[in-house]
């Protein structure tokens, strides 16, 4: 796991989300010392601009890069793959942001809609990642 950047006064982090609505469990992440509390600057202006983002992606090589970064700045996990039955269309696939704390249910929902939105105007994408587990059978 990377160690978690050192914040000074003048870091936005995200708002709390309304008791008793998300599970994302913000108070012990920023009560922990070893915590890493990148995905907490993720504002609601900044998660606006990542989804716009997301949903302009027009290649693979696209896709794969805002995985990487999404990754490197705010230690989110995306996950993409084919479903266990077959893939007829973009809901076949599985989309899911792994658990860690911090991370919000609202983002936990935007964001596989974002790409399942980018997926949807881009089946070029789609036929990518069938291709790289190797549903074609090409590797």
């Amino acid at each position: 796991m990377l160690p978690a950047p050192i914040f000074s006064a003048n870091v936005a982090l995200r708002t709390e989300c309304p008791p008793g609505t998300c599970v994302c469990d913000r108070e012990s992440l920023l009560n922990d010392p070893a915590g890493d509390v990148r995905i907490l600057q993720l504002t609601k202006m900044e998660e606006k601009k990542l989804i716009l983002r997301i949903e302009s992606i027009s290649s693979y090589a696209d896709l794969q890069h805002m995985i990487e970064r999404m990754y490197a700045q705010l230690g989110i996990v995306l996950q993409i793959a084919p479903g266990l039955n077959e893939v007829r269309t973009v809901r076949g696939l599985n989309i899911e942001l792994l658990e860690r704390p911090g991370l919000c249910k609202k983002i936990r929902q935007t964001i596989p809609a974002a790409i399942r939105k980018c997926l949807d105007r881009n089946p070029e994408i789609v036929y990518a990642i069938l291709d790289a587990h190797d549903l074609f059978g090409g590797k």
